[in-house]
C-alpha cells in the first residue's frame, strides 16, 4: 500500500525570510491526518532569504537531520558546536534532554534551501550530542547510499532510533529496487525532478508511505534525487 502526500497539499507559509512547507503538522499548522510516519515526525522543506536564519531555540528529545540542497547554512548550538553546511553534508543534533541552536544564511544574495527533519529518539533525556559528515557524489549517483543509522555503519551519521536513511541521485531513464524487510515501513521524499515508485508518480516535494509491501520500484523518467526511510 503506498500513500501520496503531494507537494500542494502540504502546509505552507511565507515568512518573507523563510519560505516553508510542511509534510506534517509543525507549529502554525495543524493536521490531525498528518502527524508523521511511525517515528519519522517532520520534514520540512525550507527556503531561507539570504542574511536570514533562525535565531537560537530550544529543542528537546529529537533527532534533527538537516539536509542542505542548495546554499550554505550556518549553525551554532549550546553544545559548542559551530560550522557551516553545504550540499552533500548531512548534520545530525541529537537534542536529547535539551539543546538551544541557531542556524542561518549569511549569503549576501542567494537562498539556502534544505530540508530539516525530525526524528522521535528511542528513549527520552538521552544525552545531546551532534555529527556532520561529508559524502561524495558518486556514492549516491543511480544507487541508495545510507546518510544515517543507528549503529553509524558504513560511514553514516548515528541517530538514536531504528531508521534507516538513505539518498539517491538518478540519471533520466535509471531505476533501483529496495527490498523493505519484514514488518517495516518506508518513506520516499522526492528532493528534485520526477520518479515513478511502484507505479505512481512522485514530483520534487511529493511524499510517500509505503507499507505491507516487499519492495519500492522507482523508476527515474528524469534525472531526479530522492530520500528514502526505512522505518520499524
Amino acid at each position: 500500500m503506498i500513500q501520496i502526500r503531494k507537494t500542494q497539499d502540504r502546509g505552507h507559509f511565507d515568512h518573507g525570510w523563510l519560505k516553508t512547507y510542511h509534510t506534517f503538522s509543525f507549529a502554525e499548522y495543524r493536521d490531525p491526518a498528518h502527524m508523521g510516519f511511525r517515528t519519522l515526525r517532520v520534514i520540512n522543506e525550507d527556503w531561507i532569504a539570504p542574511g536570514q536564519g533562525f535565531p537560537p531555540h530550544y529543542h528537546e528529545n529529537m533527532e534533527i537531520i538537516t539536509y542542505v540542497l542548495e546554499g550554505a547554512l550556518a549553525h551554532q548550538d549550546s553544545m559548542g558546536n559551530s560550522s557551516v553546511i553545504v550540499p552533500g553534508e548531512v548534520q545530525r543534533m541529537s537534542a536529547g534532554s535539551g539543546v538551544t541552536h541557531s542556524e542561518f544564511n549569511h549569503s549576501a544574495n542567494g537562498a539556502t534551501h534544505l530540508l530539516q527533519i525530525w526524528i522521535r529518539t528511542e528513549r527520552k533525556g538521552i544525552d545531546p550530542g551532534y555529527e556532520q559528515k561529508k559524502f561524495s557524489d558518486a556514492g549516491k549517483t543511480n544507487k541508495l547510499r545510507l546518510t544515517a543509522s543507528r549503529d553509524g555503519r558504513d560511514g553514516s551519521v548515528t541517530i538514536h532510533q531504528d531508521v534507516n536513511l538513505y539518498d539517491a541521485a538518478l540519471d533520466a531513464g535509471k531505476s533501483l529496487v529496495y527490498e523493505i524487510p519484514a514488518a517495516r515501513h518506508a518513506w520516499i521524499q522526492v528532493t528534485q525532478g520526477k520518479i515513478e515508485a511502484n507505479g505512481e508518480t512522485l514530483s520534487a516535494g511529493d511524499g510517500a508511505a509505503v507499507s505491507e509491501e516487499k519492495t519500492v520500484r522507482i523508476n527515474s523518467p528524469r534525472k531526479s534525487s530522492l530520500l528514502l526511510f526505512d522505518l520499524s
